[in-house]
């Protein structure tokens, strides 16, 4: 049980480590940089700091559950044996 929770908190980590550097260096650090390159006629910075993070933040969401049901399934948890 020790390992299963080591495991899940190392993906929570890495996981939010991707969503902080989205979110905080492409909204906000390197915003200068990413304005130079335009989608839909807005600048990619004005994107990410509107758009991409969300997105990304969607997207990381599936990717915990994916790794979760992985993780569930070699520690042998099911969710039938709860009902």
């Amino acid at each position: 049980m020790k390992d299963y929770w080591k495991h899940n908190l190392k993906y929570l980590i890495i996981l939010l480590i991707v969503w902080f550097a989205v979110s905080f260096g492409a909204g906000i650090l390197f915003v200068n940089q990413l304005n130079e390159i335009k989608i839909g006629g807005f600048k990619l910075g004005f994107w990410f700091a509107q758009q991409g993070a969300i997105y990304v933040f969607v997207i990381l969401i599936f990717v915990y559950i994916r790794l979760m049901n992985k993780l569930d399934k070699k520690y042998g948890f099911n969710e039938d044996d709860n009902l």
